[in-house]
């Protein structure tokens, strides 16, 4: 068994324990219990999509395989469902995630911003959904940065499906951040559908860091 195959087995069973570990009136399971069945808004591919670079393996975008240092900002374990428009999980998924890092730059050549770059920070992973869907990884809450004279875009994740029969691009949003309320692209969806974007920084359950959040965010897509 490769070394990338049991990483993706151990990040199953721990999604797995995590989940089953919540009582039924968690925060976390009536979340995910009442996450909406619409399809999960489209959002540009933006124009730092990862080129060149090796997507981390196991899940974990704090630390970089030979760095001996931790990625510097909020710690936060992203997890949630594939889903299609019927409620039903999408099992074997492709997720590609990627993100500015805690200062709002991004590790890649076309990105201008004079903000720091992290050297424990690269910002790409490359995950697929288990049997019932879920998806789980661990990551810092991305920096804002700016996009344009006068422009400041909000902290936001990139997130590109790729299921069994459709593919998706969107991005994830904070629940109150000030940045929401003028960015074009946010903005650009219904309100009744914005809120599908927005997630909440929530208390960690006891299996994952005390100081770390906890982020649900559901994709759904038409089929799967």
């Amino acid at each position: 068994m490769n070394k990338n195959t049991t990483l993706h087995r151990r990040g199953v069973l721990q999604i797995a324990a995590i989940f089953g570990a919540m009582s039924a009136l968690s925060p976390v399971k009536l979340a995910l219990a009442q996450s909406a069945r619409a399809r999960t808004p489209d959002q540009i591919l933006g124009p730092f999509y990862p080129v060149a670079k090796t997507p981390d393996p196991a899940g974990d975008l704090t630390h970089l395989p030979g760095q001996p240092g931790r990625a510097e900002g909020q710690v936060l374990n992203v997890m949630g469902r594939v889903l299609n428009i019927k409620g039903e999980p999408v099992p074997g998924a492709k997720l590609e995630a990627w993100q500015a890092n805690t200062h709002g730059r991004y590790t890649h050549p076309a990105d201008a911003n004079p903000a720091p770059l992290d050297p424990n920070f690269e910002g790409f992973a490359v995950l697929k959904s288990d049997a019932e869907g879920r998806y789980k990884f661990k990551t810092i809450k991305p920096g804002a940065y700016p996009a344009g004279p006068g422009i400041v875009r909000p902290p936001h994740i990139h997130f590109r499906l790729s299921g069994h029969d459709d593919e998706l691009v969107t991005q994830l949003y904070f629940d109150g951040e000030p940045l929401n309320e003028q960015d074009q692209f946010l903005q650009s969806v219904l309100p009744d559908r914005r809120v599908l974007l927005i997630a909440k920084l929530l208390p960690p359950p006891a299996e994952l860091e005390p100081d770390s959040r906890l982020v649900i965010f559901d994709i759904v897509t038409l089929k799967g």
